[in-house]
């Protein structure tokens, strides 16, 4: 049996319980100057200022046990803060624009909604192995030796595989779509 100390709570129960206090007490006294920070940084986006603010809380929050060996713990949040930034910056997603109103695509010449869903559903029916080897093949444009390196096969399982795909899809399509079958 687990002898607890004050109020019930275990020794560690208690150092958990400081230091989550701890933290808020941080939080509290910091968020809104990370705010404003974060907010010049990302140029007025008050949302990315808010997610960065967000993850930067949520670094410190896992380094807080830690916390005692930091000599300026604020002055360390404003660093984690500019890390972040410039972290989400590198990303591609960065560079994303939300705009008022989602442009029309223009559609595709020769698109045709009805043989993609008809492609996609019976590809959907061939096992994960015959599907990778007709995108590989087919979509991609690769190899017979560029699939099987990629699929760790040798070259003559990716052409046994390739045909027995092809029929297969052939069969699902039916006569609906034999003029693509043969493109």
């Amino acid at each position: 049996m687990r002898r607890t100390g004050w109020m019930g709570r275990t020794g560690g129960e208690r150092a958990r319980t400081s230091r989550a206090d701890g933290f808020r007490e941080f939080a509290a006294g910091r968020t809104n100057q990370l705010f404003r920070s974060a907010s010049l940084l990302t140029g007025g986006d008050t949302h990315l200022a808010e997610d960065l603010v967000q993850e930067t809380l949520g670094r410190m929050y896992a380094l807080w046990g830690r916390v005692d060996r930091i000599d300026n713990p604020a002055g360390y949040a404003q660093t984690v803060l500019v890390r972040t930034f410039l972290t989400h910056r590198r990303r591609r997603s960065a560079t994303e624009r939300p705009l008022g109103e989602l442009p029309e695509p223009a559609p595709a010449s020769g698109y045709d909604p009805d043989l993609r869903i008809a492609l996609l559903d019976a590809l959907g029916r061939l096992s994960a192995k015959d599907r990778a080897v007709v995108v590989l093949r087919y979509w991609e444009d690769r190899s017979v030796e560029e699939t099987a390196d990629a699929m760790h096969v040798s070259s003559a399982a990716v052409r046994t595989r390739s045909v027995r795909a092809l029929a297969k899809l052939r069969e699902q399509l039916g006569g609906q779509f034999a003029e693509f079958a043969d493109r």
